[in-house]
């Protein structure tokens, strides 16, 4: 099953919010003493899980319960035929539609965890574009808090899953297809410091291959570096050789 990532809709639907004594005007015209009176805002009505994502919890909770995982493509017709007797095929096709494009399950594919089967056991690497363009859904709803550049944090987290990924730049922008031209600003700017940071990578082997020195401690010191950032470094700069290779 192909995860859409373009349309936003909720988990569950709201539910009737219960009548109450709070909620009605009081015998003098004003409102009932309740949350808003001490201040506090009225707690969210609670949502209603479609019926057949309920079955899918109870039957499969490592992979719709609490937690969610990314599922195998194909996992329609897996249900159907473990389960034909027990689910409604135009209801488990509309729960399918729901889960895989509700937040919690586009944040788990956008971690860039594996494909996972009726039985949770990884089956299959999740794509760089599906995990792209999650991470970019999850982010268009998103409300920023106070202070919060939203952006840094989305451009930071492109640059991440471009170094997952494992690609060149070239192969990453044919295999992710950016539309509008904010994202595929903020992509070519996430590139572009990952291009900086690895230029300073490769740097830092270069000068660590001529010191000579076999302790990457007595190196960083030698330079006045961070030890852990240089293991970092000369990680990243193995990984862009063997990619060369």
């Amino acid at each position: 099953m192909t995860e859409s990532v373009t349309t936003t809709v909720d988990n569950a639907a709201p539910a009737p919010a219960p009548a109450s004594a709070d909620r009605r005007p009081n015998q003098r015209g004003g409102r009932g003493r309740g949350n808003a009176a001490a201040g506090k805002p009225a707690p969210r009505p609670a949502r209603e899980l479609h019926p057949v994502l309920v079955q899918l919890a109870q039957l499969h909770p490592v992979l719709f319960g609490e937690n969610v995982l990314p599922l195998k493509r194909g996992i329609f017709q897996d249900l159907l035929a473990l389960h034909g007797e027990a689910l409604d095929k135009a209801g488990l096709k509309l729960a399918l539609s729901i889960h895989t494009r509700s937040t919690r399950y586009l944040n788990a594919v956008a971690s860039g965890a594996a494909r996972h089967d009726l039985d949770g056991k990884e089956v299959e690497a999740m794509a760089p574009e599906h995990v792209f363009h999650a991470l970019v859904e999850v982010f268009k709803r998103k409300k920023p808090r106070e202070g919060q550049d939203l952006q840094a944090t989305l451009r930071r987290r492109m640059a991440q899953a471009f170094v997952a990924s494992g690609l060149s730049r070239e192969a990453y922008a044919e295999r992710v297809q950016v539309r509008d031209e904010a994202t595929q600003a903020l992509l070519d700017a996430a590139l572009t410091e990952v291009a900086e940071q690895d230029a300073k990578a490769e740097a830092v082997q270069r000068a660590y291959v001529a010191s000579g020195s076999g302790d990457i401690r007595a190196f960083a010191d030698m330079y006045g570096m961070d030890a852990r950032a240089v293991m970092r470094q000369l990680h990243r700069a193995s990984q862009l050789q063997a990619a060369q290779a």
